[in-house]
């Protein structure tokens, strides 16, 4: 992936998505001694950054092959199959969704809204992946892998164009990594923008696959466990790029527990009034950790995605989840 690749992806996805808020942050500013701001990919379209790489895939894709209805299909923890279900719909080509059962609601019912076919009927996200591909390979549907895709990535790099055009002092950005298909995207650009920016990764503790790989030099499979950050989890492709990305351009990979991550939805609601689901949360619950804001500059945290189930966000600020 070059900038000019990114520069192309920004204009395709132009008329689909929206060019969201950095939003300066006084309470993590004063709390850390640096400016902080959140980039707020929490209001984008179908409310998660999904929507960048999902359009930009379709249409490239359209530009290589034509305009017919041939048919996709997806595996997806929920925003990536909610933002390539409204892609399709909006060119009218018919998509397969798999979903693990217990995916929230509040990403599923937009997939079916769009009238996307959705099979919620995995056992967990590397369950949905390989019925995904299976389903591929016998329908000869096109797979269009939510992280592991050179279109889907060169959307999601959309965003470090705008950081640096309403940041120009940036010196460090924080990153949630699921699939790595974001923080590839971001990391590559920013590498190519300004090469001393530092780009901090952050995982969830019950599934951090990147900093065990990238410890162990090669992609090591691990066992998920339960978190609140459900589009985080999993393990990436074993042929994934995004690994390669990552070690690469990514300067550290940090975790966080889950609560952490509780206490940082929370706060995000009661003090900047954004509303994140888990895995949009992380960067801000990693803000505390030893060195991740080392460096000069302005400190950016990528706020992910906003689709959190209302049951859930209700538990956790009564404080009983």
């Amino acid at each position: 992936m070059t900038v000019v690749d990114v520069l192309r992806a920004r204009r395709r996805i132009a008329p689909h998505v929206r060019r969201t808020s950095l939003a300066s942050s006084e309470r993590l500013t004063d709390a850390l001694g640096t400016r902080v701001s959140l980039k707020l990919e929490s209001l984008q379209v179908s409310h998660s950054f999904k929507a960048r790489g999902a359009f930009n895939a379709v249409i490239a894709r359209q530009e290589r092959e034509g305009t017919g209805p041939r048919q996709l299909v997806t595996a997806s923890a929920g925003n990536h199959g909610r933002a390539l279900a409204s892609a399709t719909k909006r060119f009218g080509l018919p998509l397969v969704v798999f979903t693990p059962a217990d995916a929230p609601e509040t990403k599923l019912d937009p997939i079916r809204r769009y009238g996307a076919t959705l099979l919620a009927e995995a056992r967990d996200y590397d369950d949905a992946e390989r019925m995904a591909k299976k389903f591929a390979e016998s329908t000869g549907a096109a797979f269009i892998s939510p992280y592991n895709d050179a279109d889907v990535i060169s959307g999601a790099a959309t965003i470090a164009l705008e950081l640096f055009e309403d940041a120009p002092d940036l010196g460090v950005i924080v990153v949630p990594i699921g699939g790595g298909g974001l923080i590839s995207g971001v990391a590559a650009a920013t590498k190519a923008i300004s090469p001393s920016c530092r780009v901090i990764g952050v995982e969830v503790a019950a599934s951090c696959p990147f900093q065990t790989s990238v410890r162990a030099g090669h992609l090591v499979e691990i066992v998920p466990q339960p978190t609140l950050a459900d589009g985080l989890t999993g393990n990436p492709d074993p042929d994934t790029v995004t690994f390669g990305m990552i070690q690469r351009f990514v300067d550290e990979i940090v975790t966080v527990d889950e609560n952490e991550l509780a206490r940082s939805i929370v706060a995000l609601v009661e003090h900047e009034h954004v509303i994140a689901e888990g895995a949009g949360a992380v960067g801000v619950a990693a803000l505390g950790h030893k060195g991740v804001i080392t460096g000069r500059g302005h400190v950016v945290v990528i706020v992910s995605g906003g689709n959190i189930d209302r049951r859930r966000l209700s538990a956790l600020l009564v404080g009983t989840e």
